[in-house]
């Protein structure tokens, strides 16, 4: 994200690794033979992005065409907005460093309503004006792609095209065509031209909407013949759909630290409000085979400790049971866990929650989505009181201690007596668990916001004051019965509302907002609703219009997007809904009549059912015994260097990365006993984020011996750029730690020119006092510390400061010594040289 030579701003900014790039896995391409660059554009920070199933699998699909270089950027952070801004330097890509406006596409991924005005900052920030008009032919082409491009009116003055439904084929189709036409010297108009005969590609600018004295939509018209609707693109079979089994390894936690394997897309549960659950139709299934090899590849390649099964409702899966025995029993030795993270009530069978118990039991948890029957078969979930509680009861007795509860409030019809049901229901759910040792409830209530293509994206969506009310009469009563309450704000959610279902005249409150400062406003800390208001002021729009109920002849913003399931279809479900009567799953009973399937190509691909293999009990005990009979036990002390970019890796993330990188070297690291078993790896106390070093110390305990050289080249070809091994060797089995083992550290900061001329009297005087006090902040209390009773030697070498320490931290002893800040002696540069041993 930054020039190479720009790393004094990663010093300045706080967690630096979002902006580093050169993480194992990442793809960066020579100049020659490339035709398109593309920027794969993500509206939120690093650790955000990076955890998203989808931006992978474009990045690994565009690269692997030889003519094609693929990058990736992401939202900065505010504090490295403000240095971009002030030292007037663009954003740029981590791959290659090159500013935003250069690449030939951008493509933004949209998953939120509330990232729009990330969107516009990144286009601001990357040298590109905001509005289509304004941009000329040799700007990038803007394209938006995700589930809220399904809706993307709000944006539609902002991008040049969209991209509808999925995208792994369809983006391939989006590149060959901009180098065609880069090959013919094709103009922008053109090229979007073709983009529009194409199933999938949004183009706005070919479409004009008129609107009513009233504000509602007169008319959308098309520009272009046989351009009247916009069809969304289909992945047929998700089994020969390309997966990226070498992923990119970010050096810092992201929300999604781990495998995320796609073993389902689309459902066809039918839930009303759920708007994934229709534009991801039909149901598509992996293979079991195709799953376990994907993981095997993947796990190999990554070094990750654990693997996610994704889907809409993994639970659905055909082969849940057997594929979950057969994961977890290959993996149980290698210590990597099997999640799942989206459970439904209907699909937890017994078999399946015996499985499901051997994974980390952290929390359990579960989306009855609404408190009473009646609105559980409103929204068509089919989830009874009784199942719930059984699911509930299997789950405490069998050693979770923790069960999480999501619900929605504000939905259609929901009276105050629907509310106290969901809290009765919660309530019962804690005494489910009473008298198996635990019976903790969280509930977590969320503000219902209609959803384009759905059955309720008709419905009113309740304004602030009311989300408030419901809110205090939901803490209140659940607070009675002793369950924790957690709920999104108010506000957020009336915004989210208003851009789900807005139109094309929000695109100057958007503007207007960022004008004003509106960043992450998904982001608690970061929201403020004041700006909005002002900006709605400003633009002399009222907001609250876009929350009212929808007339069902009234023309919608998003008519003209076709999710492949007919208007016709959500009018007989919405009927259905207030009639209070079931759709069955289509899996298990006849067709909804939904006319997505041709049932030749585009139809459900599901796997035969196999059934479950009895699973052995666990033995630990019996387990261990064996390892420790089999093991030779031997620990291997490597030193190694961190330069460049890599000093930029905090301790955290610099333990993990390591971690990561001794399972992909496939060394034979000894595990910890327990619950969480973590891989016997020590090092030195934590190096101050900037350091450089020659001398780092990591202890490896192995269950028998490898040769030290193998060990150091297998580590090598697995560590990132600016971490290397320089050395290593066998240490007795119960040789000190490497921090018990280290006598003293030896630092050299480069001076300041000029330096003080009086630095060899500071040192003498330094080094003649007994205590050297001085204040440091941490966790905001300040304390006076002594900095000299740790210092052993001050040496003025030239134009470089060497201090040697027994412990602590150079930065302060440089600070106080030169008159500086730390963070001024930060950006001097700080290495570590060497260490010596006790003994």
């Amino acid at each position: 994200m930054l020039k190479r030579d720009q790393t004094e701003a990663l010093i300045q900014v706080s967690r630096p690794s979002r902006y580093l790039g050169g993480e194992l896995g990442s793809i960066c391409k020579d100049d020659a033979g490339i035709e398109v660059r593309m920027a794969l554009a993500f509206p939120d920070v690093y650790e955000v992005g990076m955890s998203h199933v989808g931006f992978p699998i474009l990045y690994n699909i565009l690269n692997r065409l030889d003519w094609v270089a693929a990058e990736r950027v992401y939202a900065p952070w505010a504090d490295m907005e403000q240095w971009l801004c002030e030292h007037q330097e663009p954003l740029c890509s981590l791959e290659s460093t090159l500013p935003l406006s250069d690449f030939d596409i951008v493509g933004f991924t949209l998953q939120y309503e509330l990232s729009y005005t990330n969107l516009l900052a990144m286009l601001k920030l990357g040298g590109i004006p905001l509005r289509r008009e304004q941009r000329n032919e040799d700007s990038p082409l803007i394209v938006v792609g995700g589930p809220c491009a399904f809706n993307p009116e709000p944006l539609a003055d902002f991008f040049d095209v969209a991209l509808i439904g999925d995208g792994e084929e369809a983006v391939v189709e989006l590149v060959k065509l901009v180098r065609q036409a880069q090959q013919e010297n094709w103009n922008r108009e053109q090229l979007l031209q073709q983009l529009a005969g194409r199933s999938g590609f949004y183009i706005p600018q070919f479409f004009n909407v008129s609107y009513q004295k009233n504000g509602r939509i007169e008319e959308i018209s098309a520009l272009q013949e046989g351009y009247e609707k916009v069809l969304r693109c289909f992945l047929n079979d998700l089994e020969t759909a390309p997966f990226p089994t070498q992923p990119i390894i970010p050096f810092m936690q992201t929300i999604h630290n781990r495998v995320a394997m796609e073993i389902t897309r689309g459902c066809t549960r039918g839930c009303r409000f759920c708007q994934a659950g229709y534009i991801y139709r039909p149901v598509r299934e992996r293979s079991p085979e195709k799953i376990r090899q994907l993981i095997a590849e993947t796990l190999e390649n990554s070094g990750y400790e654990e693997v996610s099964l994704l889907s809409l409702s993994t639970g659905d899966y055909t082969c849940i049971e057997p594929l979950l025995q057969q994961l977890m029993a290959e993996y149980a030795d290698e210590k990597i866990a099997v999640s799942l993270p989206s459970l439904r009530v209907g699909s937890l069978t017994a078999e399946l929650m015996e499985e499901v118990k051997k994974v980390r039991k952290t929390g359990f948890t579960l989306a009855p989505e609404a408190g009473s029957e009646r609105l559980r078969e409103l929204i068509n979930k089919g989830i009874s009181i009784e199942d719930l509680l059984q699911t509930t009861r299997n789950a405490f007795q069998l050693g979770w201690r923790l069960i999480k509860l999501y619900f929605m409030m504000g939905l259609p019809t929901e009276t105050d007596d629907d509310l106290q049901q969901l809290i009765e229901l919660a309530a019962e759910v804690k005494r489910s668990g009473k008298g198996t040792g635990g019976n903790d409830v969280n509930v977590a209530v969320s503000t219902f916001v209609p959803k384009p293509h759905t059955p309720f994206q008709w419905e009113e969506q309740i304004g602030i004051d009311e989300t408030l009310r419901k809110q205090h009469l939901l803490r209140d009563g659940l607070r009675a019965k002793k369950l924790r309450f957690k709920y999104h704000g108010a506000e957020s959610s009336f915004l989210e509302g208003v851009f789900s279902r807005g139109d094309r005249r929000l695109s100057a409150v958007l503007e207007r907002a960022v004008e004003l400062g509106c960043r992450f406003d998904g982001w608690r800390e970061c929201f403020d609703f004041s700006l909005w208001q002002q900006a709605f002021a400003d633009c002399d729009v009222d907001p609250t219009w876009y929350l009212r109920q929808r007339d069902e002849g009234e023309i919608l913003p998003w008519e003209h997007i076709d999710c492949g399931v007919p208007k016709s279809f959500f009018l007989s479900e919405r009927d259905k809904a207030l009639a209070g009567a079931a759709t069955i799953d289509c899996r298990d009973g006849s067709c909804h009549g939904c006319d997505l399937c041709d049932f030749k190509e585009l139809r459900m691909r599901q796997n035969s059912p196999v059934k479950m293999k009895p699973s052995a009990p666990a033995d630990h005990g019996e387990t261990e015994v064996k390892i420790e009979a089999t093991e030779h036990l031997t620990r291997v002390r490597l030193k190694l260097s961190k330069h460049g970019r890599a000093r930029m890796v905090g301790h955290l993330e610099y333990l993990k990365m390591f971690q990561r990188a001794v399972r992909r070297a496939k060394l034979p690291i000894r595990f910890s006993q327990g619950f969480h078993p973590m891989p016997k790896i020590s090092y030195l106390e934590a190096l101050p984020m900037g350091v450089s070093s020659d001398a780092e110390l990591v202890d490896l305990e192995l269950l028998f011996a490898v040769p030290i050289d193998k060990v150091i080249a297998d580590l090598n070809t697995q560590l990132p750029a600016g971490f290397k091994i320089i050395e290593g060797e066998v240490i007795p089995w119960k040789a000190p730690s490497p921090s018990a083992a280290v006598a003293s550290s030896c630092y050299r900061i480069t001076l300041p020119d000029p330096h003080p001329e009086d630095l060899a009297e500071r040192i003498s005087t330094f080094l003649a006092a007994e205590q050297i006090l001085v204040a440091r902040i941490k966790k905001e209390v300040v304390k006076q510390v002594d900095i000299r009773s740790d210092v052993l030697k001050l040496l003025h070498l030239d134009q470089e400061l060497e201090i040697e320490l027994v412990k602590g931290s150079p930065l302060q002893v440089a600070a106080n010594l030169l008159g500086l800040d730390v963070e001024t002696i930060r950006r001097l540069g700080v290495r570590k040289t060497g260490i010596t041993l006790k003994g």
